[in-house]
C-alpha cells in the first residue's frame, strides 16, 4: 500500500482500464513521511491559446504597473476575472517574436499568421522562409513550420509522463501549419486531441474508439453515472486516512467526473453507438440543438474541454496542459455570423485594407468577452478545489495567451498575458506587472481608431489600429523562462532547458529580438537578454 501511495492513487475498474483519482495531498503526505521523505503538490501549467489578438484598448486595464482591484477589472474585456483579481497577474510589456511587416522589419516575410503562430512558443523561426511580404507561394505562406520545439514539449520531456503534453483542440479543428502552436520537434506539428471522448478515455478508459466498447462503456452511454462505475473504489479509498481538505477535494473531483463523464456519454450517442445499443437511430438520438451538436459542432460547450484541464490537472495525470481555440471560426452561438479571422481585420475577407463591416467593433468584443469568460470559468474551478493548504489554482500556472495584440495590425508588442495563480508561490498576484520598465500609463493600443463610425475604412498594412513599435518590447523569451523555472525544468550548463540537467534556465529559443527572425534562420543564433523577469517573482 505505501508503495501504491508513494506514486498516485488509481481506483481500478472500467473494463480494466485506470481512473486516476485525486492526487490526495494528506494520505500521500503520511505515507512518504512514514519512509523518511517529504512530498508536496507539484506545480503545473495550463495554457489557453486563441487566435487574432482582441481589442486592446478594450482588454487592458488603464493601470499597467502596479497593485489592480476588481474596478480595474469591470471597466475592461477581463470583467469575467473582477471576482477573482487578487489571483490575476498581467504581465506587462512583452513582446512575441517574428512580426510580419510589409517591409521586412521585425521578422520573416511568409505570412501574418502562419510565422506568428509558428514561432510563439518555439522562438525560432519557420521555414521555408520568404523575404516577399506579399507572396501567396503555398510553400512559404500556408505550410511553413518552425525550425524547433514548442514550450509545451520542451517543459514536457522533463515532466510530463512519455514526455508529451495533453494537448487540446477546443472544437475539434484540425492542425495545419498556418495556425498550428504545437511542435514536438523541428517541423514536426504535434496535432494533440480533439474531440472530447478522446480526451475522457485517456483519463478513464471510457469510449476508446481502438478497442471494442467496454461493459463500462456501455453502461455509460446508456445513463449509468461514472462515478457510479467506481463506486467500490470510491467507498475503499474514502476510508483512507485523509485531512478534511482532501475530503472536500475528492468530492469536487467525483462532481466535476461526474458531469464531464455525463456530458461526453452522452455525445457518443452517434449512429454507430446507437447500432450497437439497438436504438432507433431516427428517433432516439440527441439532434439539432443537443449536448451532441453542442459537444461535436459548436464551441456551445466549449467548457468541456476545461472540465476535461481540470480532471487532468486534480489527477495530475499531465503537469502540461494546453487548450488551443479555433481560428477561422464563426461564432454562430454568439449571434455572429462573420468568421473570426476576416472580423478582426474589420473586413469581410481576410485582406489588409478595404471598407470597414458595419459594427464590427462589437463583434471583436463580443469574441472577446467570449474568450474571457471561457478563461474566467476554468480559473474559477481550479478556485474551488482544495489542494494541501490552498487551492488547486494556487498550484498552477493558468495562462491566457493571445496570438497577437491587435488583430488588424498583427503587432506582437504589448502582448496580452493573462496569469491567474501563483505556480505554488513562485509568481506575484493581484497585479499588473509592466516587465520592461516598471512605469505606469503604458500604451493600450489604438485598436478603436478605426472603423469606429468617423471612418469607414481600415488598412492593417500601416499597422495603425497597433502600438508604436517602439515600446512594450521585452521579449517573451523570459516569460518562459519564468513558466520553467517555475514548473521546476532544468538546464545544461549553457542554460537552455535539458532533460537531466540541474542547473536553472536562463535560455530559450533561438533569438529573442524579432528583428533577428528576419531572413528565417540565416542570423546565428542569439538570445540577448538571458534570464526571467524577475518582477514577475513573488519575492522580488
Amino acid at each position: 500500500m505505501t508503495k501504491l501511495l508513494n506514486r498516485r492513487i488509481f481506483l481500478r475498474g472500467l473494463g480494466g482500464a485506470c481512473v486516476a483519482a485525486p492526487f490526495l495531498g494528506s494520505v500521500v503526505e503520511r505515507a512518504a513521511k512514514a519512509q523518511g521523505t517529504t512530498a508536496g503538490p507539484p506545480q503545473r501549467l495550463i495554457a489557453m491559446f486563441t487566435h487574432y489578438g482582441c481589442l486592446t484598448t478594450k482588454l487592458f486595464p488603464a493601470r499597467s504597473h502596479g497593485p489592480l482591484t476588481a474596478a480595474d477589472l469591470e471597466a475592461t474585456s477581463l470583467k469575467p476575472l473582477a471576482p477573482l483579481v487578487d489571483k490575476v497577474l498581467l504581465p506587462r510589456g512583452i513582446r512575441a517574436m517574428n512580426e510580419w511587416t510589409s517591409g521586412l522589419l521585425r521578422g520573416q516575410g511568409n505570412d501574418p499568421h502562419t510565422q506568428v503562430a509558428g514561432s510563439y512558443f518555439t522562438c525560432h523561426p519557420v521555414t521555408p522562409n520568404s523575404d516577399d511580404p506579399f507572396s501567396f507561394d503555398p510553400a512559404t505562406k500556408a505550410n511553413a513550420m518552425p525550425l524547433g520545439p514548442s514550450l509545451d514539449h520542451v517543459i514536457s520531456q522533463q515532466l510530463s509522463p512519455d514526455g508529451v503534453p495533453l494537448f487540446m483542440r477546443v472544437g475539434n479543428v484540425s492542425a495545419r501549419p498556418s495556425s498550428a502552436i504545437s511542435y514536438s520537434g523541428p517541423e514536426q506539428i504535434f496535432p494533440g486531441l480533439g474531440e472530447p471522448s478522446q480526451i475522457y478515455s485517456g483519463l478513464t478508459g471510457l469510449f476508446d474508439d481502438g478497442a471494442p466498447m467496454s461493459p463500462d462503456s456501455y453502461l455509460a452511454v446508456k445513463g449509468k453515472s461514472i462515478v457510479d462505475l467506481v463506486r467500490d473504489d470510491l467507498d475503499t479509498l474514502e476510508r483512507f486516512d485523509m485531512s478534511q481538505a482532501d475530503k472536500f477535494k475528492l468530492a469536487a473531483w467525483k462532481e466535476v467526473l461526474d458531469q464531464t463523464g455525463t456530458v461526453i456519454a452522452t455525445a457518443q450517442c452517434n449512429e454507430e453507438v446507437a447500432a450497437m445499443l439497438g436504438a432507433n437511430a431516427g428517433g432516439d438520438l440527441p439532434t439539432g440543438d443537443s449536448v451532441t451538436a453542442k459537444v461535436t459542432s459548436t464551441l456551445d460547450a466549449a467548457d468541456i474541454y476545461s472540465n476535461l484541464a481540470v480532471l487532468a490537472a486534480v489527477c495530475n495525470a499531465n503537469p502540461v496542459i494546453f487548450l488551443k481555440y479555433p481560428g477561422n471560426y464563426v461564432y454562430s452561438g454568439l449571434g455572429l455570423t462573420l468568421e473570426s479571422h476576416s472580423a478582426s481585420h474589420r473586413l469581410n475577407n481576410a485582406n489588409m485594407s478595404g471598407t470597414c463591416v458595419e459594427g464590427v467593433l462589437g463583434m471583436l468584443a463580443t469574441i472577446d468577452d467570449f474568450y474571457a469568460r471561457k478563461f474566467a470559468y476554468l480559473v474559477e474551478q481550479l478556485n474551488s478545489i482544495d489542494e494541501g493548504d490552498g487551492k488547486l489554482l494556487a498550484n498552477k500556472a493558468t495562462v491566457w495567451f493571445l496570438e497577437m495584440s491587435d488583430g488588424n495590425a498583427h503587432n506582437l508588442n504589448i502582448l496580452p498575458i493573462i496569469e491567474a495563480g501563483s505556480a505554488g508561490g513562485y509568481f506575484k498576484t493581484g497585479r499588473a506587472v509592466n516587465v520592461e520598465d516598471g512605469s505606469d500609463g503604458l500604451s493600450n493600443g489604438n485598436s478603436e481608431s478605426q472603423c469606429n463610425g468617423g471612418s469607414d475604412q481600415v488598412d492593417g498594412v500601416n499597422q495603425g489600429t497597433g502600438t508604436p513599435a517602439s515600446v512594450a518590447n521585452a521579449p517573451i523569451n523570459k516569460y518562459f523562462v519564468n513558466l520553467m523555472n517555475a514548473l521546476g525544468v532544468k538546464a545544461g550548463a549553457d542554460g537552455f532547458p535539458l532533460p537531466g540537467g540541474t542547473a536553472e534556465v536562463t535560455h530559450y529559443g533561438m533569438y529573442d529580438r524579432t528583428e533577428d527572425f528576419v531572413g528565417g534562420g540565416t542570423n546565428p543564433p542569439n538570445i540577448t537578454n538571458p534570464g526571467g523577469f524577475d518582477a514577475l517573482k513573488a519575492n522580488a
